[in-house]
């Protein structure tokens, strides 16, 4: 990462460790008693570690990474190396940090980044889902369960943006006084599509594709899994950057 970039966010800077000889981490950059939605936070490039290891750091993530490890079964040393080397190999492909943006912009940021791309990605991973089940289903049930779970999650999930730009965005704008009753409704719908991409990664078998894939099998489990990291993405911004300027009835500035 460039010498010239400003560190962001709390102490926990995103200036990488040294790494020795072997590639080790010299020092460490994770202390294991944050939540794990304050590291991805710090240091966006753990989501993906934390993703592989189904720690949900978004309608979860207030609990401490040693919690989450625990639930999870997992040895919390591994998993902080896994995060360190991530920190350490991570491009300097960011462009700035969420926190900083004012809430109008942020707001276009949600838009622009998540909810454009999922308008166009739904349609396509939907009819792909019926596809493979329809050719596959009989090779592997599970495909049949899988595409249930997609067009669930498709209509969840455009029904959820549909109501965050049309109800949730413009009575934060405004502050309108059901502010409060929509935050909470909006953190429960998260957690509903927490709870179906859960159930999505386990019908598709943590996305491993057999040998015998055809193209259209393997290309929808490539999507499906680059939607997962989108959405989680997502959910997490609003929860842990969005909502919580407007827990107070704060103005959006």
């Amino acid at each position: 990462m460039s010498a010239s970039k400003p560190n962001r966010g709390p102490a926990a800077s995103r200036r990488p460790a040294a790494a020795g000889p072997d590639g080790a981490i010299a020092r460490s950059m994770i202390d294991p008693q944050k939540t794990v939605a304050s590291l991805v936070l710090d240091h966006s490039e753990c989501a993906a570690v934390l993703q592989r290891h189904r720690i949900d750091y978004c309608c979860r993530g207030d609990t401490t990474l040693t919690a989450a490890c625990r639930d999870r079964r997992l040895d919390v040393g591994v998993v902080v190396n896994e995060l360190e080397r991530a920190i350490h190999e991570r491009r300097d492909d960011d462009d700035g940090d969420p926190r900083e943006l004012s809430s109008p912009d942020l707001l276009a940021l949600i838009v622009s980044r998540y909810h454009a791309p999922l308008r166009r990605t739904l349609p396509f991973v939907r009819t792909l889902a019926a596809k493979v089940g329809r050719v596959h289903g009989e090779h592997n049930p599970r495909l049949i369960e899988l595409d249930e779970i997609v067009a669930e999650l498709a209509e969840t999930l455009e029904a959820h943006i549909d109501d965050e730009e049309e109800t949730l965005f413009p009575a934060l704008t405004h502050r309108r006084p059901n502010v409060r009753d929509l935050l909470t409704a909006t953190r429960d719908e998260h957690a509903i599509v927490g709870d179906l991409l859960g159930r999505l990664r386990t019908a598709a078998d943590d996305y491993a594709v057999p040998d015998w894939a055809c193209n259209s099998y393997r290309t929808l489990f490539r999507e499906l899994e680059r939607l997962e990291t989108d959405v989680l993405r997502h959910v997490h911004l609003e929860n842990h950057v969005l909502l919580p300027r407007f827990q107070g009835g704060a103005r959006c500035a």
